[in-house]
């Protein structure tokens, strides 16, 4: 909600009927401000300017497949990569982040206000999918493989911890984060307690758990 301003242009039915003055905003209530004119301190109540809103196309990627859905913002308001919001609609409750901004002509930007914007591409960060390539404890890369997890986008992974996901056991090696994630030092981790949340996380690289009771034979 926006703060009520101290001061406001509006005509004054007194003094100027026909061109703004400045006024100060004495109270606010009822969906009105209780304003005196600051050139003959005549009081009187005024409507404040409703803000514009434009209509926004938004791409939501999900679980490998996007679909489109429009949202309303400020026309001014800022948007940015890496931003995240509540995209509600008939079909869909959810939590993304803005990875990619649209201008006219297919011109990606890092951020734009909302009435400049054509496309905003975002993607679902409630849960999401986590790409793990595991290794064998011996190190050999031939024999690595590919799994995908499913977690909440705030679950945490961390370095040298060890997880379960149904028929799969691993330790973190380290993991690299997305692009569009905010407040990491980098983006490869692998020092032993380093963290970072799966919606944040492009991909974890692990040694096979499994195997090691089985590495001396």
């Amino acid at each position: 909600m926006s703060e009520t301003p101290d001061r406001v242009p509006t005509p004054c039915p007194s003094c100027s009927p026909d061109l703004e003055t400045v006024h100060e905003v004495l109270t606010e209530g009822g969906g009105t401000y209780t304003v005196r004119c600051s050139e003959c301190s005549h009081v009187h109540k005024v409507q404040p300017d409703s803000e514009r809103e434009v209509t926004l196309d938004v791409v939501v990627s999900q679980s490998g497949e996007s679909f489109t859905a429009n949202v309303t913002a400020p026309e001014d308001e800022e948007i940015a990569v890496g931003d995240e919001f509540i995209l509600e609609t008939e079909a869909v409750l959810s939590t993304v982040r803005v990875t990619s901004v649209e201008l006219e002509g297919h011109k990606r930007v890092e951020e734009a206000p909302a009435d400049e914007l054509e496309t905003v591409w975002t993607r679902e960060v409630d849960n999401v999918a986590v790409n793990v390539t595991v290794h064998p404890q011996d190190g050999s890369k031939d024999d690595s493989r590919s799994v995908t997890v499913q977690v909440p986008g705030d679950y945490e992974f961390e370095v040298g911890a060890v997880e379960s996901f149904g028929d799969d056991e691993f330790e973190i090696d380290a993991f690299v984060v997305r692009g569009d994630a905010e407040g990491y030092r980098r983006d490869r981790f692998e020092v032993p307690g380093d963290t970072g949340f799966a919606k944040d996380i492009k991909r974890v690289y692990a040694y096979d758990e499994q195997s090691s009771a089985w590495s001396a034979w």
